[in-house]
């Protein structure tokens, strides 16, 4: 379980004064859920995941994970208890192959097998990535497949995906939405996407909006994603129906 207890994240802006990026957010989200984060830009979405995983620091409040304070730990550490963090534009590296990068993940060697199962399980045929470098002759969509398999072999309990439909075409798009499904059906992990796409959304077991840094609205997918379309209707919307190209 994932408790967020009264969290906020300040900066100082350009005149000196503070500027409030999180305002005591709270909130609990319970094992083996699909949630889905979304509003408007500038919201607060991704600070808010960046501190879940400890890539910002929040000027107060607590994260607990499985009843845990992970407030003060490092990436690393949490990385070690079970989070995961995937980039909206995950790293390449260039002379390291997917194999190596698995196993790097895993944090123990992997048989054939073993690295051939976490590439099927994100929907890409084993024997045409298995030896590929991790660089830039691999679309945007094969290498954020790519990266959730990696986050396959740490074994995280928490995944966090931070607008993964970005940069992205269209049939990766449909195969991501895929490999999310695939990952809430076989119930072994809590996901946590930030999206403005109606087709992830529509994914999820329950809904946050945040907006100017607090949680306007949260609740399950059948009572939130009604007003999310009713502002589609009403022209306001921050949600996109296509992936972006």
């Amino acid at each position: 379980m994932l408790e967020i207890r009264h969290l906020s994240y300040q900066v100082t802006d350009e005149a000196g004064g503070e500027l409030g990026i999180l305002n005591d957010v709270s909130l609990t989200i319970s094992d083996n859920r699909f949630v889905v984060i979304t509003g408007p830009n500038g919201g607060g979405k991704t600070t808010l995941a960046k501190a879940i995983m400890g890539l910002v620091q929040p000027t107060s409040g607590r994260i607990l994970y499985n009843g845990q304070d992970v407030t003060p730990l490092s990436i690393t550490d949490r990385a070690r208890l079970g989070i995961s963090y995937g980039f909206q534009q995950p790293p390449r590296f260039k002379g390291l192959k997917v194999k190596d990068l698995l196993e790097l993940a895993s944090g123990k060697g992997l048989t054939h097998e073993e690295e051939c199962q976490f590439l099927t399980r994100v929907g890409l045929c084993a024997n045409d990535y298995i030896d590929r470098e991790v660089d830039a002759s691999l679309s945007g969509g094969e290498v954020k497949r790519i990266e959730i398999a990696t986050i396959l072999a740490r074994k995280a309990g928490l995944m966090i995906f931070d607008e993964p439909e970005a940069g992205i075409d269209l049939w990766s798009f449909a195969r991501l939405t895929e490999t999310f499904q695939q990952l809430h059906d076989a119930k072994d992990a809590t996901l946590v996407v930030i999206s403005h796409q109606e087709r992830i959304i529509n994914l999820a077991d329950e809904i946050v909006m945040v907006s100017g840094g607090q949680i306007t609205q949260y609740g399950p997918k059948e009572e939130i994603f009604p007003l999310i379309l009713a502002n589609t209707v009403t022209g306001c919307s921050y949600m996109n129906e296509g992936a972006m190209k």
